[in-house]
């Protein structure tokens, strides 16, 4: 009898909080999006940890390039199990093999992080603020070979990405981007403006930029609703950078947002388009379809414009920083991913 006890008083602690979980899901769809939110959270968690670990064991043997590619994929193959949401990649075949290139992802949440995980390259690691380093992610990715940037310092910010290209050329790897610089999610299919950082990198390296797209996941997930599903991403042909020089960069942004763009609009859910104030309440000068042009830029710096030599231009000489959408410059903590495409 004690036996069964001991065995049956685990098995209870355990399942009550799961018990728990279920009635406060099935209570309201505020409950839902909680309880989906903390079994998100708690995946992401317990792969964090136990990616610690795994860093330290494979950064002694010689393969610190391949954590994050190890623990992007344990994430994605447990959250994708735990949240029953699937990622679905077109396009894989524009993937290049063993050749760098820069990969651009448009970004819209937390939830980028499963598609991450689906697409992470072998040999990977990861450019994000020098800030970083000293917060509680800061071990890992010293572990994982992070390139920390120092966003405050125009020359190093400069140095950090010349550096960057240099290890791409020579070591054959790709760089992972969020262009968009910080989390855009909304029920209009959009995009933010892009920062230039990435494409400067580009240009100065001569190597092709790799547009992704994520569709629209708005009818998935957003504040207060965490539902299930197949997130769709396509993957579009290499643009080349050959022969362009540091002031084809602003064309060359333009170029590839409209693609992304056209595409995400392709993919995505149509939402229906909101009713017009009627044409007699509206003056032509601020009609809302040319006040989006006029506060949607397509370009944004977010490092020093540089020179043919690479040098930083002074501050004076570059143009001012435009808001984004959202009328907000807040920066994402989300990182910029260096690794070999696969």
């Amino acid at each position: 009898m004690s036996f069964l006890t001991c065995l049956i008083k685990p098995l209870a602690y355990v399942s009550l909080p799961l018990v728990l979980m279920q009635s406060v899901a099935a209570s309201s769809p505020t409950g839902r999006y909680y309880v989906r939110m903390t079994m998100y959270v708690g995946t992401l968690t317990f792969i964090a940890t136990w990616g610690a670990a795994i860093a330290a064991c494979m950064s002694i043997v010689g393969h610190r390039y391949d954590v994050n590619f190890v623990i992007a994929r344990s994430f994605y193959y447990l959250a994708s199990t735990v949240m029953n949401i699937k990622v679905e990649v077109e396009g894989t075949e524009n993937l290049p093999s063993g050749s760098p290139a820069v990969l651009m992802v448009n970004h819209q949440s937390v939830l980028d992080i499963l598609i991450v995980g689906k697409l992470m390259p072998r040999r990977a690691a990861i450019m994000a603020k020098s800030s970083i380093q000293f917060t509680p992610l800061g071990p890992f990715m010293i572990l994982s070979g992070a390139i920390f940037v120092d966003r405050g310092n125009n020359a190093r910010a400069v140095r950090s990405v010349k550096a960057a290209g240099e290890k791409m050329r020579n070591k054959r790897l790709g760089l992972w981007m969020f262009p968009e610089g910080t989390r855009h999610l909304s029920e209009q299919t959009d995009l933010l403006p892009f920062k230039k950082g990435g494409f400067h990198l580009a240009t100065q390296a001569d190597i092709p930029v790799l547009p992704i797209v994520v569709e629209n996941y708005h009818w998935l997930y957003r504040k207060g609703f965490f539902g299930t599903g197949t997130i769709k991403v396509r993957v579009l042909p290499a643009v080349t950078t050959q022969g362009l020089k540091p002031e084809d960069t602003n064309d060359l942004v333009i170029r590839v947002r409209s693609q992304m763009l056209h595409t995400l609009r392709e993919i995505s859910v149509r939402v229906p388009p909101r009713e017009e104030p009627s044409s007699s309440a509206v003056s032509p000068a601020n009609s809302p379809a040319q006040s989006d042009v006029q506060k949607t830029p397509a370009v944004v710096e977010d490092v020093p414009a540089m020179s043919e030599s690479g040098e930083a231009k002074p501050r004076a000489a570059q143009k001012a920083k435009e808001p984004s959408e959202n009328g907000t410059e807040e920066e994402d903590e989300g990182m910029v991913l260096v690794g070999r495409p696969v």
